[in-house]
């Protein structure tokens, strides 16, 4: 049973779960969610198995004999990794650690140690281990453990298959580059493009849009592009609400669509029933400029749903299973709830990471 956001504490979650495989990898073919989300984990957070961004603290060590991290008094001493626990050709340590490296380095008070790569009895798939700490002392260290998979582009942890590698977003990034046509604003370049998936109705959605207004200040050099997610069997006004949108930025431009995404997030109760969503939706056309009826007789055309269902399945194929996410060249990062500082962190992150000078 799909959970409301606020009552839950959590963003809007489609019920579609991520197909296996990805169907058997953010740890096979496709893409990320589990490590998506070590992106914006805290070290706390690494305890809690609810966590989809990030494996299990609670994860076995490679050795039985092998002493658990001190308490925290500062910056963690790892124990010193067992030789005997690296079994597996690959991935090598320094694959692992550029991994860790490009999912984990936003945040420079984290730290981590590889204390195993494992052979398991599945030909080519291997285990690894990894302590995590927090450089201040604050936090208390943990272990995690994921599965690599025989390609060596994929991993699963926590049920999930994500993106491997030193370059885990490369993939991502380019069907994004390809298929997100959605109204954007900033930069035509696709440099920084950072790809907003939300659904109108979402409250969490809703609560996101500052920040974006402040990525959009912040990093004047990025193209922030709006892909409308409807998760339709949980709002039922969504879909209706994302074909205005096709319509007004169609018909206006998408300066014109930010202008009517702000009025329908400023009046999102109203989309609760049928009429208020018509009522609603019909008072953010007209904030933009447009004709209701003009917009209204667009949005119930079949190209018109066409063109959303285009979008949502843009994000099934990138395995996003919730909103709002946005992808930061091709990084997936669940904002809702993130704080301001930390987004901004990981956007300028990979902003370098990428080469994009700001």
């Amino acid at each position: 049973m799909v959970r409301d956001s606020r009552r839950f504490w959590e963003p809007c979650r489609n019920l579609r779960r991520i197909r296996l495989i990805r169907q058997f990898a953010r740890f096979a073919s496709p893409r990320l969610f589990g490590f998506a989300a070590l992106v914006c984990v805290s070290l706390s957070a690494l305890a809690a198995a609810a966590q989809q961004q990030v494996p299990p603290a609670s994860a076995p060590q490679p050795s039985a004999s092998q002493p658990s991290a001190p308490a925290p008094s500062g910056p963690p001493v790892f124990p010193k990794p067992d030789p005997s626990n690296f079994t597996a050709a690959t991935p090598t340590k320094e694959v692992v650690n550029g991994f860790l490296q490009t999912t984990w380095g936003f945040d420079d008070t984290r730290v981590w140690q590889v204390q195993g790569i494992v052979k398991t009895p599945v030909d080519g798939v291997s285990k690894v281990y990894v302590m995590v700490g927090d450089k201040t002392g604050k936090q208390k260290a943990g272990s995690l453990q994921f599965f690599v998979l025989p390609d060596g582009k994929h991993a699963i942890a926590n049920e999930d298959i994500i993106p491997f590698g030193e370059h885990p977003f490369a993939d991502d990034r380019a069907v994004l580059a390809k298929r997100a046509d959605g109204p954007y604003r900033g930069s035509a370049s696709k440099d920084l493009e950072l790809v907003e998936f939300a659904d109108f109705q979402c409250p969490h959605c809703k609560d996101a849009q500052a920040n974006m207004e402040k990525l959009a200040v912040d990093f004047p050099k990025a193209r922030i592009v709006f892909q409308s997610y409807p998760l339709t069997r949980i709002h039922p006004a969504s879909k209706k609400a994302a074909a205005y949108g096709v319509c007004v930025a169609k018909l206006a431009g998408s300066d014109a669509f930010f202008t009517f995404a702000g009025a329908v997030f400023d009046g999102q109760e109203g989309l609760a029933t049928a009429d208020g969503a018509t009522l609603t939706l019909n008072s953010a056309v007209t904030k933009a400029g447009l004709d209701p009826a003009k917009v209204g007789e667009c949005a119930a055309t079949p190209a018109t749903g066409e063109t959303v269902d285009a979008s949502v399945k843009l994000a099934v194929d990138l395995n996003i299973n919730q909103t709002p996410v946005l992808m930061v060249n091709g990084r997936p990062v669940s904002v809702g709830g993130l704080p301001y500082d930390t987004l901004k962190q990981i956007v300028a992150f990979e902003a370098k990471m990428d080469g994009v000078t700001q």
